[in-house]
């Protein structure tokens, strides 16, 4: 049997997907290569290109409210539910770690209610603040002070926007007027350096205004030299949502949630059209020089309209769910991108190069999708590895679809397109489900994908990523209630067929599913040649299995065989054929979770009751009671149970056989099984003794998710905290840097007793602390003090040991003064700890002494270990004064006895 160093077992966190956004307000900076995301509390900043995380700002305990990016990138804005506004500046470093420095410059209270939304112009000097409470003011960013307040709305405001606009004769007659006044105070301030700020970022010929929209429908145009409202625009009878200015065409359009689309002429302040939409408006940007507007809402789509002619130019597109729906569009000229948020947390990036070549019709298609960002996965409630090369994850995140995320640059895999060229990049989204999808697995290929959603269907996806098509294949009705369980089989065909050469075109032969209704159905899949009509494939057979819900399917290596588990704490083995039942394993006290067969390369596997191999069949499974248990198929008993989780078991793997060209580790380790549960732990176990090989702990919710990549053995897992975390197996090389360590070790001990045998004090001290040798260095010490006669000046005895305790480093030190502690309560080595004490108290200032700190393990404070020696010390002292008194009666004795001589 292998010693235990030889079955050392180690994972470590390789790389992480986690949330980047939690829904609030989106930034992105001119250049497109900087975005700011609300993230609860916190402020993250990503480039949405190549998917690195630039910078992570921290919150001040309350959700944010309002964030802002000034268009270069150079300040941050954020305002929080506690009426505090942050400014940021951002700088540039060369840490790849945090490419961005967020300083914070002031901490400001800009209202008396939060603020709802915010604007910064063009050139990011002035920064718009509309709050709760109807009042609007403008900030100067760098010098963090109010310019203007505006009083006037009767609502919340909910959509503000900066714009300029040529000046009329008045204001140019009185420009002069108002030069003369530039250094007047104004509301405390100086209005030179107000002048000054508009001179940066408007020209002389251009008027710096305002737009804010309420909630009670009305807009508001603001004139920031005459500083009042110069306008009042009404024609919205609800919330105004949306506002955007078109410099070109010198037009202001506002988009309200009373589904309407109004243009406004600036010179009249009157409308010009009004559009009924005919949906609830979110959000409205000018494209293309002002020729185009595009606006997004409830339905979830970009709709585009021609400005001059009020005509919709995009074709008729479905709508989307309650999910899909638009919450937030920008639009950066400079890219020839819109940016739209999404009620999911999605954030997709749309090409409008599109609206420069309208068709013969005036028409065009919907706007094309060039980069797709999931802000937030929510729940991962399962996840599998597809393609053949495992290039994709597939996500089941608690919605109607599927998430297929890339895996580029986890293990060198090149990116065939633009859109993945990093890791964690959305490819694509499969839709068709009308409710959340609950379970899915994956064929032998990774090119088949069945899923099973709580709409009492199931699907079978085509995944051919190497021509970028996503499709359904086949849809499965016939359940009476949520589909819980499926699989599909796993059994590769030979490598000489068709199917095996090209598994795109030959879908698995079968699917097996089973519901809440409790009941299991095998499903024949025909080729795709064979499908005449668009009928819905029919139920094989249909079986009454369990009592309760079922919970998970398993297919075993050659799809004779399959295993259900289910709520009624019993798991089922079925033929595939006859679908009729061949044994029911039952031990679990509560629901069963999770079943899976063992690969048929598992080696033999001892348990409690003896030994069984693969070939008779073994099946693990995990259940809420917090076990996981391996049964033999042979006489359906249970071979092993596992025990060790504080929560439910609920996923269990078999772990994997390595492909690697490096030693055989599994052969040293033996058969391995993953189990992760409700207390947000994976273990991994061996299989012959039972014991934990190793935890992995890197989630704060109830892991769900577990897949297991049979290329190289990284794990993969995820839950409910948003997190899917990539596991690296480090076995080998933490061996041999145990070996390696060992190896160090056992040379340094032998030097140390070189160093002893020799005399070397000065290099034995300093390699006992290293070793943590406590004894060997008692040893040496009170050598050093008995030490007769001692050196000249020296406080130990010997000048060179002087010379070692007067240069220790703080952990050095600290470590030293616990083990002069521990050997001061002893008598019979107190006092060589009373002279090394008196050392170290001459050499060092107390100040030091009492800033010592551990390592975090044991005594942190090295206040308990003065305590502990002075408690002894004063003890010490004690039992030399009591010697001391005792001693005079010695004297008196002889001096008596004395007089006591003989007589001559």
């Amino acid at each position: 049997m292998a010693s235990k160093k030889d079955t050392l077992t180690t994972f470590d966190v390789d790389k992480t997907i986690q949330p980047i956004y939690t829904g609030g307000d989106v930034s992105l900076d001119s250049s497109g290569r900087v975005l700011a995301t609300t993230l609860g509390e916190e402020a993250l900043l990503t480039d949405p290109v190549s998917g690195t995380s630039l910078a992570r700002i921290d919150g001040d305990g309350e959700l944010l409210t309002s964030l802002l990016l000034t268009p270069d990138a150079s300040h941050l804005v954020a305002c929080s539910r506690s009426l505090s506004m942050r400014i940021f500046a951002l700088q540039k470093t060369a840490d790849l770690a945090t490419p961005i420095n967020p300083t914070l410059l002031r901490t400001i209270k800009p209202h008396n209610s939060p603020v709802v939304t915010s604007a910064v112009d063009r050139t990011g000097t002035l920064l718009a603040t509309g709050s709760a409470d109807g009042v609007v003011k403008i900030w100067d960013i760098r010098g963090g002070y109010v310019s203007h307040t505006f009083h006037g709305h009767t609502g919340i405001i909910s959509a503000i926007r900066f714009f300029e606009s040529p000046p009329s004769r008045e204001a140019t007659k009185s420009s002069a007027k108002h030069d003369r006044k530039a250094g007047q105070q104004v509301n405390g301030q100086i209005d030179v350096e107000m002048k000054d700020a508009w001179v940066e970022q408007t020209d002389s010929s251009a008027l710096l205004r305002l737009a804010s929209g309420s909630e009670d429908g009305q807009i508001r145009i603001w004139d920031l030299m005459k500083r009042k409202s110069i306008a009042s625009l009404e024609s919205h009878v609800s919330v105004i949502r949306g506002l955007d200015f078109s410099t070109e065409r010198q037009m202001l359009v506002s988009a309200s949630r009373d589904k309407t689309l109004t243009f406004w002429d600036i010179k009249s302040w009157r409308s010009k059209k009004v559009i009924p939409v005919l949906e609830r408006l979110e959000s409205v940007r000018f494209v293309q020089s002002g020729a185009f507007v595009c606006v997004g809402g409830e339905s979830g789509k970009i709709r585009v309209w021609e400005t001059e002619t009020g005509r919709e130019v995009t074709r008729e597109q479905e709508a989307g769910g309650e999910s899909d729906e638009i919450m937030h569009i920008s639009f950066q000229p400079s890219l020839d991108q819109l940016l739209c948020v999404h009620a999911d947390q999605t954030m997709m990036f749309h090409s409008t190069s599109l609206l420069s070549t309208l068709d013969s019709e005036g028409m065009v298609e919907e706007l094309p999708i060039i980069r797709r960002i999931s802000g937030n996965h929510d729940e991962i409630i399962d996840l599998a590895y597809t393609t053949p090369d495992r290039e994709l994850l597939a996500l089941a995140s608690n919605s109607e679809s599927i998430r297929l995320v890339s895996l580029a640059g986890l293990a060198g895999e090149r990116s065939s397109t633009a859109a993945e060229s990093y890791f964690g990049a959305d490819i694509a989204t499969l839709k068709g489900h009308e409710d959340i999808i609950i379970c899915l697995d994956v064929d032998w290929s990774g090119c088949w994908l069945a899923t099973g959603a709580k709409d009492n269907t199931a699907r079978l996806w085509l995944i051919d990523h190497a021509n970028g098509s996503y499709e359904c294949f086949a849809t499965f009705t016939g359940h009476a209630e949520s589909l819980g369980a499926i699989s599909l089989p796993y059994a590769p065909p030979p490598e000489d067929s068709a199917a095996y050469s090209d598994p795109l075109s030959h879908p698995p032969s079968f699917l097996l599913t089973g519901s809440q209704d409790r009941t299991i159905k095998r499903w024949e899949i025909k080729k795709p040649v064979q499908i005449v009509d668009k009928k819905n494939p029919r139920a094989l057979y249909t079986r009454k299995a369990h009592d309760k819900d079922i919970n998970a399917i398993s297919t075993n290596n050659n799809s004779t065989i399959f295993a259900s588990a289910s709520q009624d704490r019993t798991v089922k083995i079925w033929s595939v054929d006859e679908g009729e039942v061949q044994g029911v394993l039952r031990g679990h006290r509560r629901g069963v979770w999770s079943v899976k067969f063992a690969s048929k390369d598992t080696p033999s596997v001892t348990g409690d009751s003896g030994t069984a191999s693969s070939s008779r069949g073994l099946i693990l499974t995990g259940s809420g009671d917090k076990t996981v248990k391996i049964w033999n198929l042979a006489d359906f008993s249970c071979l092993r149970t596992f025990e060790g989780h504080t929560n439910s078991v609920l996923k269990v793997l078999w772990m994997p056989p390595t492909q690697s060209d490096e030693a055989d580790t599994r052969g040293r380790r033996g058969v391995q099984v993953i189990s992760a549960g409700g207390d947000g732990l994976v273990k991994i176990w061996d299989a012959n003794t039972g014991e934990v090989n190793c935890t992995l702990d890197n989630h704060t919710d109830r892991v769900w998710a577990l897949a297991a990549n049979p290329n190289d053995n990284t794990l993969v897992s995820g839950g409910g905290d948003s997190v899917v975390t990539f596991w690296k197996d480090t076995s080998s090389s933490t061996l041999a840097a145990t070996t390696a360590a060992s190896t160090a070790r056992v040379e340094q001990e032998q030097q140390l007793q070189n160093f002893i045998h020799t005399g070397n004090y000065r290099e034995a001290i300093t390699l006992a602390l290293q070793l943590h040798h406590p004894a060997r260095l008692l040893s040496l010490l009170t050598n050093v003090v008995n030490i007769r006669p001692p050196e000249n000046g020296s406080l130990s005895g010997v000048q060179a040991v002087d010379g070692v305790l007067c240069n220790l480093a703080d952990d050095q030190l600290f470590t030293l003064l616990l083990w002069l502690r521990d050997w001061n309560v002893n008598a019979r080595t107190a006092q060589m700890a009373q002279t090394v004490l008196y050392v170290i108290t001459k050499s060092y200032p107390a100040s030091r002494l009492l800033a010592l700190r551990g390592n975090g393990k044991g005594i942190k404070d090295i206040s308990d270990a003065l305590e502990g020696l002075k408690v002894y010390t004063e003890r010490h002292y004690k039992r030399l004064e009591e010697l001391i008194d005792e001693s005079y009666l010695i004297d008196y004795t002889l001096r008596e006895m004395e007089e006591l001589g003989p007589v001559d």
